[in-house]
Parts: structure tokens; sequence; C-alpha cells
């Protein structure tokens, strides 16, 4: 077993991810309410530093700061270049492989994926009670114009009605 890293804490007791390794959920320090999320065995992890990619050129084409990580009993690969620090690459690499490690193991039931189907949920809200304001804006607007427009008749019904008085031309 690994040693739990800095600023998480063991939850619970170890749950069975593949026969003969015993995985211990951890919690993210500052996310109480957060279910935890499993911890990862360092012994079933390939780390790999190879050059980096894209914008930067020639501190990030020529340095082995880009770490490739994959956990050996899911086959799940994860790349990670994110910064030009290899210890912030790995620790950004290693908390991207637990989260998607904790998708394929619990699939609809986990933690990533509850948190998507919830913003999402916030995001249609949202867009339904923008369009519902925009609907009451227009009403609002075609009421206005009705009453001017309605407004500008009875004056001129009442200017056609009117004697004829001195003309200001």
């Amino acid at each position: 077993m690994c040693p739990v890293p800095r600023g998480l804490w063991r939850v619970g007791r170890p749950t069975l991810s593949s026969p003969g390794t015993a995985v211990i959920p951890i919690q993210a320090a500052g996310k109480k309410d957060r279910p935890a999320l499993l911890a990862l065995d360092e012994s079933e992890l390939e780390e790999q530093f190879v050059k980096g990619h894209g914008p930067g050129g020639q501190a990030t084409n020529k340095t082995s700061n880009c770490v490739v990580l994959k956990h050996i009993p899911s086959g799940l690969v994860v790349k990670c270049h994110q910064t030009r620090s290899v210890d912030q690459n790995r620790k950004l690499a290693r908390k991207i492989l637990q989260e998607k490690v904790d998708v394929f193991y619990n699939g609809e039931n986990s933690l990533i994926y509850k948190e998507k189907r919830e913003a999402e949920k916030k995001k249609q809200e949202r867009k339904k009670r923008a369009k519902e304001t925009l609907e009451k804006k227009k009403i609002l607007k075609e009421l206005w114009e009705s009453s001017k427009n309605v407004h500008r008749e009875s004056s001129a019904d009442s200017d056609w009605r009117s004697p004829p008085g001195p003309s200001r031309e």
C-alpha cells in the first residue's frame, strides 16, 4: 500500500478493486461533503517522462516534462503536460487518472459522472429560466407598444373631433 498523499486522509475500509489488491478510498482536503475517490496504488502505476508538445518552443519541445501514467489493472493511460514542472505534472496526472479509474470501475455511479450530470442539469435550468425571462420581456414589450399605439390613436381621434382652431402653419 502506498502512503496517503499530503493533504489527503483515509476514509472507511479498504475495498477490493482487482484480485489481491486493496484500495483505500480517500477524500480531498476541503471537500468534506464530497464522496471519496479510490486511492491509486503506486505498484499498479507505470510512469514515463516524454518530451512535451504544443506551443512554447524549445523550452517545451526539448524537455522531458510530459508525464505518461498508466494504470496497469484497468489499462487506462493519462498524458499530462499542463505545466513546465515535472512534479506538478505528476500530481495532476495522478489526480486525472484517479478520476478516470473511478469512472472505469463505478460507471454511472462514479463521483465524476454524477457531478457532470448535476452540472448539466443546472445548465439546463439556467437556460430554461433565461428563455422564460426573454419571453416575459417580449410580452411586456408588446404590451407597452400596444398601449403606446392606443394612446396615439386616442389622441389622434381627439384631434380629429376637436373644432378647427387657428392653424399653426
